[in-house]
């Protein structure tokens, strides 16, 4: 299969077959932009996506790759965080830090079917929990209600 090169925000090549692009909008994107043939030699800059996180992106990826896409239209995709295949749920135990950054990457990169799991992922996380232990749970201070009318 042919490939491209992606480059991620601190420098580092990554040779990636062109399946990937399937479920990256913003691949599908960059490679429309222009001649195809230049896209190949020249690395495609992603410059918020780290090299940590673009190397888990790719894993998913390619665990995926023969997935079809998600429904554009969100009323049509299933809410249920259920669903959550058991190669996801191991995929996905990993520092909160580096889950909310994989999410970030997702949703900058356009990688739909990545960016629900997360949300799936999230929503169990808080899943019976009270305000307070979601926040524990993102270490979200407390802060203080504003006395008077908002500015």
């Amino acid at each position: 299969m042919p490939t491209i090169k992606l480059q991620s925000s601190n420098g580092e090549d990554f040779d990636v077959d062109v399946r990937f692009l399937k479920c990256s909008g913003i691949m599908k994107g960059l490679l429309e932009d222009g001649d195809k043939e230049d896209k190949k030699k020249e690395p495609l800059v992603l410059p918020k996506v780290n090299s940590e996180i673009l190397r888990l992106v790719l894993i998913w990826a390619e665990y995926h790759k023969d997935d079809p896409e998600p429904p554009e239209d969100e009323a049509a995709y299933g809410r249920s965080t259920d669903d959550i295949i058991p190669w996801d749920i191991e995929f996905l135990k990993m520092e909160q830090r580096i889950v909310i950054e994989l999410m970030m990457a997702a949703d900058y990169m356009d990688i739909k079917g990545l960016l629900q799991l997360i949300a799936k992922h999230l929503a169990n996380m808080m899943k019976g929990k009270t305000p307070q232990q979601i926040r524990q749970i993102f270490n979200i201070p407390r802060s203080e209600i504003p006395k008077g009318p908002m500015k």
